[in-house]
């Protein structure tokens, strides 16, 4: 096989495997290898510009570094002829490159149609790429802000992007990014943006809110009214009723992941441990005394009165739900109010923002 056949035989390799993964999964592994490479001379490739392509993902990122090492994928591979390089090449220094894509190598690749895209590429220091791949890896909001020309660049972190690593040039600058991230985030949603500053360089922001994904421990019309539910928003479930699978998915948990443990079998209580002493919203329904039996077994198994703030039980809020779908809507409800922070409060009698 020639070289360049080997190349594109890498390629689709690589992206085959990128495909097969659920948009969270994706995530922690760059997350996971933005860490791994930070400290190698990190070069991040990222969409400045597009037309065409049809509908794709916003937050799209290629990270490389000057030895060929890879992490991530454009546009589902289809603009690897141009993107691959460049990630090795803006390890050192900002560049752009324009990249087209057509037609059968567009449908090739997955994408509705033919396009071309300006990408950016630019050197990503080590401690705002440790700070990125840490957020991306454990399913916590990141923003990744640079100048539009990729001459520097900043990451916000956390529930409400408070931690600010690296700098845009000037505080005027940070702020105005900050501001644009913040804003973005009250919308729940990922999303890549050009951001205009007042008397200053345009910003390219790219923020990156992971989506829930709902481990549902039991059988039942709960659960199923739950995985309904959690379609309806957009959210990933999976169901599970053995205890080795469950704790091992628990103890993999991100914080993006939620625990809806159905089962009031005691021996369900080392997937609570494992997942209150790790991450992720943790609920479990049963009435007041199963909830207090439950409690008293896992002090007695060494958790600790922290430890045990942390679990949602009875898990959901008071609607007064009587059906299964209703008692679904109040579950739903109470992750969304956790993790943005909020006590789900009537919004009448609320005096912070609506809506975020």
């Amino acid at each position: 096989m020639s070289a360049a056949g080997c190349r594109t035989a890498a390629t689709l390799s690589r992206v085959t495997q990128v495909q097969e993964q659920d948009a969270n999964t994706r995530l922690r592994e760059l997350g996971a290898a933005l860490r791994r490479l930070s400290g190698d001379g990190l070069g991040v490739v990222r969409v400045l510009d597009r037309h065409g392509f049809g509908t794709v993902e916003s937050g799209q990122l290629l990270a490389g570094t000057a030895s060929g090492a890879l992490a991530g994928v454009l546009y589902r591979g289809a603009l690897d002829d141009a993107a691959v390089p460049l990630a090795a090449a803006s390890a050192t220094e900002p560049q752009t490159r324009n990249a087209h894509v057509g037609e059968p190598a567009a449908l090739a690749a997955g994408l509705a149609c033919s396009g071309g895209a300006t990408l950016l590429g630019h050197p990503l220091p080590a401690a705002p790429a440790e700070a990125l791949g840490a957020a991306l890896e454990h399913g916590t909001p990141a923003a990744l802000v640079s100048t539009a020309d990729g001459a520097s660049a900043l990451v916000l972190s956390g529930t409400e992007l408070a931690d600010v690593v690296g700098s845009l040039g000037s505080a005027a600058l940070d702020d105005a990014a900050t501001a644009a991230a913040r804003k973005l985030l009250r919308r729940g949603a990922t999303v890549t943006e050009r951001v205009a500053v007042e008397d200053g360089p345009e910003l390219l922001l790219d923020l990156w809110i992971p989506v829930p994904s709902v481990l549902i421990v039991g059988s039942g019309a709960i659960g199923e009214a739950l995985r309904a539910q959690a379609a309806l928003l957009g959210w990933s479930t999976s169901r599970e009723s053995e205890l080795d699978a469950t704790v091992a998915a628990v103890s993999a948990f991100s914080d993006a992941d939620v625990l809806v443990l159905l089962d009031h079998a005691p021996k369900f209580d080392t997937a609570l441990i494992a997942g209150l002493r790790g991450r992720g919203f943790i609920g479990a329904l049963g009435s007041r005394h199963t909830q207090s039996t439950r409690r008293e077994r896992l002090r007695a198994a060494g958790l600790t009165e922290d430890e045990l703030a942390g679990l949602y039980g009875p898990v959901g809020l008071d609607l007064g739900a009587r059906t299964p779908a209703e008692t679904a809507v109040s579950v739903v409800a109470q992750v969304i109010a956790a993790r943005a922070g909020r006590a789900g409060t009537a919004l009448a009698a609320a005096e912070g923002r609506i809506g975020g």
